[in-house]
């Protein structure tokens, strides 16, 4: 989990990254990543699976009644179509990416820490 907590900053530094460096394109649409409200479904739907068993006709229809696995969540990249802030049509915000790159940083940051703290765990208890 960690570790897939890491590749999400990591994508998400690359899409703010982006969003500032087209902040002067006319008409850009900024960018973000949309990663824990589908892993929190996916949990919940573990925890509580559908009462009701429903039937599917077709492969590609959405299964409702199947818990859905958390390894399989994927981080989404979302364009903002709504909104407008600079007069070139540009939604970007420069301030505010710049405010999440430092949130970005740190959470790996503190990631990066929870995950060498695990492997000093192991690595004591492998010595005994």
């Amino acid at each position: 989990m960690i570790q897939r907590a890491m590749s999400v900053q990591n994508l998400r530094y690359s899409v703010a990254a982006n969003n500032i460096s087209n902040a002067g394109v006319p008409n850009f649409k900024r960018q973000e990543v949309n990663f824990e409200s589908e892993l929190k479904r996916a949990l919940e739907s573990e925890r509580n699976p559908v009462p009701m068993n429903l039937a599917r006709s077709e492969e590609g229809h959405i299964s409702l009644n199947e818990p859905y696995d958390w390894r399989s969540v994927e981080p989404k990249r979302v364009t903002d179509w709504s909104s407008t802030t600079n007069a070139n049509g540009s939604n970007v915000d420069v301030e505010k990416e710049a405010m999440d790159v430092l949130k970005i940083q740190e959470s790996y940051r503190l990631l990066a820490q929870l995950s060498n703290f695990e492997f000093s765990q192991v690595r004591t208890a492998m010595k005994k």
